[in-house]
């Protein structure tokens, strides 16, 4: 009985613990919205420091996202952390200019330009 009752309290912890660490996935329109508030905020700027809160900013949001929103989500965080480096890879930029660039575009589809 003590071993059953064990191993039970073991699954309910486990299954507890599983069903605690998955993160909802938001809307187009709720993804848009934290990624605008985001970028809107005075810490936004375009130097490196900026780069890097703006980066760090979106994690959390990307984890997230809507299926949409994920994949430019991410491309945009790679481009910003490589910008925010002390020393950038220009060649490296310049390589991911295309995607970043295609995925600033993915966004303005899925939020509208007006978000």
């Amino acid at each position: 009985m003590k071993k059953t009752l064990t191993v039970l309290i073991a699954a309910g912890a486990l299954l507890g613990a599983a069903g605690c660490s998955a993160t909802p996935q938001l809307t187009n329109e709720e993804t848009c919205a934290r990624v605008k508030t985001v970028v809107s905020a005075q810490s936004a700027t375009s130097d490196k420091a900026g780069m890097s809160r703006v980066a760090n900013q979106l994690r959390p949001i990307k984890a997230a996202a809507s299926e949409d929103l994920r994949a430019p989500l991410q491309t945009i965080i790679e481009y910003f952390d490589e910008s925010a480096k002390p020393t950038p890879d220009t060649a490296k930029l310049e390589d991911m200019k295309a995607d970043y660039t295609a995925a600033g575009q993915t966004y303005g589809q899925v939020c509208g330009t007006g978000q």
